[in-house]
């Protein structure tokens, strides 16, 4: 069996009287996928069900309001605040059971966070006493289209919790645990972290208070102390029952830190919790940090603390954070935890533990780190994904297979878009043809994999599907109507991608000045007559070598080459700043480049997640890179490129190299002309105007599904 390739993250565990099949858990994730009124439906059911289909050993549901809708941090989120809740988390246990999964509930208070519950209801926000201001302004990063849901709200109230306030507290979380077990539950996880109501007791940050609330370590956790002993006369002593604690605060001087947090670890145990879930929380008001705490960018970061935590307790340890497979069963192999919370990479694909004890660890669809997930939510949307296009409409099910006799489909272009549609219709059983007319799979993906490197995960894995679900793969190929015919296609689907043109910008024709797709073909080994005569003669030469010896190929070998010698200047401007000008920005500037990114939008990142945005944003600026937001008047000279900056004042930066990463827009005219040809035509990806890989993905999602129905 494969439960030998990782033998300890497969190994049965417990969490108290809990039997768990596995040590993965589906951490506890605020999804916004309940109804409006705080009631569970079938968006959240499926969700669910879909991860208890996939083998995870324990599911944890996230962020249910034992005050709701007081405390309430999102749109969507599952309240357990009143009976009337119970019969739909009963039907969700119930479905969850039914598929073969353990499932517990993670009793909430949203607290100082609870901006959700201000902006809706006008409730103010619970903590135990006035907290400092901000350091940052977040909002700083937000696009202006977005800032425009934002427009009206204003400042919250803070109610500084006096003593029959903390006693509703307590005893709002004892009637959530007492309906979380009438709902059939099989556990329940207290939220004791993320600056939510208990976390910012245990604070010394957010918490300045005199009284037996305030001052040391035990009196800061008195008000969690109570909560545990609450629940624990309402479900009794052998309900599993658990906590998740913050190890640290991040940016927070004075707040959290690995001491205190050792002492809080020693007091809920003796208090009588089964496990502790290890993690982290940051100033919300710095950006950068919104990826550096309990959603990291940076793998394993939560790690040590989660192992210096499982030196002071006996009871088990949960830790989280980005953390790889193989990763996980070595840190639970040598006893510095006990059982992983996954949460985006269960959100990528939710069947990633069954598949891993299928021995099929090449199988599961790959995070990329986009942060999607929960920049969807920042945004008041429920939960999406960039690689999965099912996730949040598990509802719809999927489309059934292929009738017999069902017609052929072929697939134009052999982009993320393109692959997913193919590997996707082959699995349901339609005879599958994907035609792209370069010399590999991949398309813009393969650049963009260069530029961010868990990119290169999913377009591996797209490749291997395809080969894997016996897709006709027809490369150097020109589809023609012709072509579709002798395949004998009624369906075709269009991902051809976007046409990436030079802007008409003064200067743009001179030999320094590259488009994104001088780009891309200079690093991926391609060219064009427009690049030979824009490149000496040993780039040229090093370009054709590169290809004829299929080292440009190899993107982790081109990444290392690159920080060697690349054809370009020390210095570069980069006009354009969405999404592919500032990856392009990052890739360069690690390279030692000095570059200055100009763009016309008043706020850059346009195409990056809120959350990816305000950590890529931060760390540009900290490396020198120019972000020039708001430029006119953009005009390429022989070693500079001139504008007028935001303020109105005339600027000039200096470029040996200037590269346009923008002009990108959608192609429908081979779509067009297919269906003046009679084929039914499905057109998906940038061809339909630049949506980058989320876009590709869920539009190939539709494409099939449309396909399906028709058949």
């Amino acid at each position: 069996m494969a439960s030998n390739l990782y033998p300890h993250l497969l190994a049965p565990g417990r969490i108290g009287t809990l039997e768990l099949k596995n040590r993965i858990a589906v951490t506890a994730m605020g999804v916004s996928l309940s109804e409006d009124d705080g009631t569970v439906g079938e968006q959240l059911i499926a969700y669910h069900e879909e991860q208890a289909r996939g083998g995870a050993g324990l599911i944890i549901c996230g962020v249910a309001g034992v005050a709701w809708p007081v405390g309430a941090v999102a749109v969507g989120q599952t309240a357990i605040s009143d009976d009337r809740f119970i019969p739909g988390l009963r039907q969700l246990t119930d479905r969850v059971h039914a598929a073969g999964g353990k499932i517990a509930t993670q009793l909430h208070h949203g607290g100082f966070v609870a901006g959700y519950s201000h902006a809706r209801w006008g409730h103010p926000l619970w903590g135990p006493a006035i907290p400092p201001a901000p350091k940052g302004n977040f909002i700083d990063y937000f696009l202006t289209e977005e800032l425009a849901r934002l427009a009206g709200m204003k400042a919250p109230e803070i109610k500084v919790l006096e003593q029959a306030d903390i006693d509703l507290a307590v005893s709002q979380f004892a009637a959530g645990a007492r309906r979380a077990k009438e709902a059939g539950f099989d556990g329940i996880e207290i939220h004791g972290g993320h600056g939510y109501l208990l976390s910012s007791f245990t604070s010394p940050y957010t918490n300045t208070r005199t009284d037996q609330y305030g001052g040391s370590v035990e009196n800061r956790l008195r008000l969690t102390l109570e909560v545990i002993a609450a629940i624990r006369a309402e479900v009794g002593r052998d309900f599993p029952l658990w906590i998740k604690l913050d190890s640290r605060e991040v940016g927070k001087p004075g707040g959290i830190t690995m001491e205190m947090a050792k002492e809080a670890a020693r007091l809920v145990e003796a208090a009588g919790v089964d496990a502790i879930t290890v993690t982290a929380y940051h100033d919300t008001g710095q950006g950068k940090l919104h990826s550096e705490s309990n959603i990291p960018h940076v793998e394993n970061t939560n790690l040590p603390a989660t192992a210096e935590l499982r030196k002071v307790v006996s009871i088990p340890v949960i830790g989280s954070g980005r953390i790889e497979v193989a990763t996980a069963d070595e840190t639970i192999g040598r006893g510095e935890a006990d059982f992983i919370a996954m949460g985006r990479k269960l959100l990528a694909d939710p069947h990633l533990p069954a598949k891993l004890a299928a021995g099929e660890p090449d199988k599961v669809r790959p995070c990329i780190y986009c942060y999607t997930c929960v920049s969807a939510i920042y945004m008041g949307e429920p939960a999406r994904c960039a690689v999965n296009s099912s996730l949040s409409f598990e509802f719809r099910g999927e489309p059934g297979p292929a009738p017999a006799g069902a017609a052929p489909v072929a697939v134009i272009g052999g982009g993320p878009g393109g692959m997913e549609a193919a590997r996707k219709l082959a699995g349901l059983g339609y005879k599958v043809t994907l035609i792209e007319k370069s010399d590999r799979l991949g398309g813009t993906l393969r650049f963009a994999s260069l530029a961010y490197e868990p990119n290169e995960r999913i377009l591996e894995w797209l490749r291997r599907e395809v080969r894997d679900a016996g897709v006709e793969v027809r490369l150097g190929t020109v589809a023609t109507p012709a072509l579709l015919r002798e395949i004998g296609a009624r369906h075709v689907i269009v991902a051809t991608g976007a046409n990436r043109g030079m802007p008409p910008i003064p200067g743009n024709d001179q030999d320094h000045v590259f488009s994104g797709d001088d780009m891309r073909r200079m690093m991926l080994g391609e060219s064009s007559d427009e690049l030979k005569r824009k490149t000496g003669l040993f780039t040229r030469l090093a370009t054709k070598v590169g290809a004829a010896t299929g080292a440009t190929a190899n993107l982790a070998l081109v990444r290392k080459a690159t920080h060697t010698w690349m054809p370009l200047g020390e210095s570069i401007a980069i006009i354009g700043g969405e999404l592919v000008g500032l990856e392009l920005a990052e890739f360069l500037t690690e390279r030692g480049r000095k570059v200055q990114v100009i763009e016309e939008a008043p706020r850059l990142g346009k195409g990056l997640t809120l959350v990816r945005r305000m950590r890529l944003l931060a760390e540009l600026a900290e490396h020198g890179v120019g972000l020039h937001g708001g430029a006119t008047g953009v005009t390429i000279g022989k070693d500079s490129v001139s504008f007028t900056d935001a303020k109105g004042e005339p600027r000039t930066v200096p470029a040996d190299h200037v590269i346009v990463a923008r002009g990108a827009e959608g192609d429908l005219s081979l779509a067009q002309a297919l269906e003046s040809e009679g084929f039914t035509v499905h057109s998906v990806g940038d061809a339909l105007g630049v949506g980058y890989i989320e876009g590709a993905i869920r539009g190939a999602g539709e494409a099939v599904r449309a396909v399906a129905s028709a058949a």
